[in-house]
């Protein structure tokens, strides 16, 4: 969880400066991220959606409902982490029938193990933008919708920060560079 406060405002300042703030809206794909999408979509001044999931069992999700307006707008979906990406591509298709008029997710760790580049490649979304926090050469070229976004300096001056005993707190809001 920690490390995901550090990609917070590498995320931000992508959003920035990739996208019109105007027409954005930050999505949580489930209740659970519903903290995390509204401090970014509160430090952007933008609007804020969420999935609400209904599950018939463990890891099988039967509906999902969206709460918020999304129509004409560009909705990033953010997570701390994309592993199959069953989530992230069901959120997508139900935003895009939403009216929605493109569809992005940043994610913290993209783990994206079985189908997920097949999953993503065949899915709404435009781009899965990921951290690097884990290697995805080997995932960029077998899937054209992967970016990546490196947090290499702000981990390192996470580490000069603690070695010099100054704030790294600091770090949650700002990105070093």
């Amino acid at each position: 969880m920690i490390d995901s406060l550090y990609a917070e405002p590498s995320a931000i300042l992508y959003i920035r400066t990739h996208f019109n703030l105007q027409d954005v809206v930050i999505v949580s794909p489930d209740a659970g991220g519903a903290k995390r999408a509204t401090s970014i979509a509160d430090r952007l001044g933008v609007d804020f959606a969420l999935f609400h999931k209904e599950r018939k069992k463990a890891n099988q999700v039967s509906r999902m409902v969206l709460v918020g307006h999304v129509k004409d707008k560009t909705a990033i979906l953010v997570d701390d982490m994309a592993d199959t990406c069953g989530t992230l591509t069901l959120a997508a298709r139900h935003l895009a029938e939403a009216g929605v008029a493109k569809s992005y997710a940043i994610v913290t760790h993209g783990i994206l193990s079985g189908n997920a580049l097949e999953a993503i490649e065949a899915s709404a979304l435009e781009k899965l933008i990921v951290t690097n926090t884990l290697p995805q050469e080997a995932n960029k070229a077998k899937c054209g919708k992967i970016q990546v976004i490196d947090i290499g300096v702000v981990l390192g001056e996470v580490i000069r920060r603690s070695h010099y005993g100054e704030s790294v707190s600091k770090l949650f809001h700002e990105v070093p560079y």
